[in-house]
């Protein structure tokens, strides 16, 4: 028990942060708007854009207009930043959460408006 009374199950708390969770959602569905990734992860449309604005710039996901909307691309082979974590890449993380392999998933997805051969 803590020193004013409360427990660990008394505070909130999660083992992933806001970071990884829009990662995952941005994973899980590509074309999503900020709008939805911000519900789905419970947290501010701006603070979603932020997010989302920290990850392209180093260089976890690109954004490519498509139409009037957003197309995110997570790149699965970026080490995770922390340094007693760097030698893993997102990757699996993004296995656990979204059931696929993202890195041969990527490669068997022709880019958008391409047909495969």
């Amino acid at each position: 028990m803590g020193s004013n009374g409360s427990t660990a199950d008394d505070r909130n708390w999660t083992f992933l942060t806001n970071h990884a969770r829009v990662l995952v959602e941005i994973a899980r569905n590509p074309h999503s708007r900020l709008r939805d990734i911000a519900t789905t992860v419970a947290i501010t449309e701006r603070a979603a854009q932020a997010i989302v604005n920290d990850l392209e710039h180093a260089g976890y996901l690109t954004r490519t207009r498509v139409g009037r909307r957003n197309h995110y691309s997570v790149d699965p082979d970026r080490p995770f930043r922390h340094p007693a974590d760097a030698d893993h890449n997102v990757q699996a993380l993004l296995a656990v959460f979204t059931g696929e392999d993202q890195g041969s998933a990527s490669a068997a997805r022709p880019p958008t408006g391409q047909e495969s051969p």
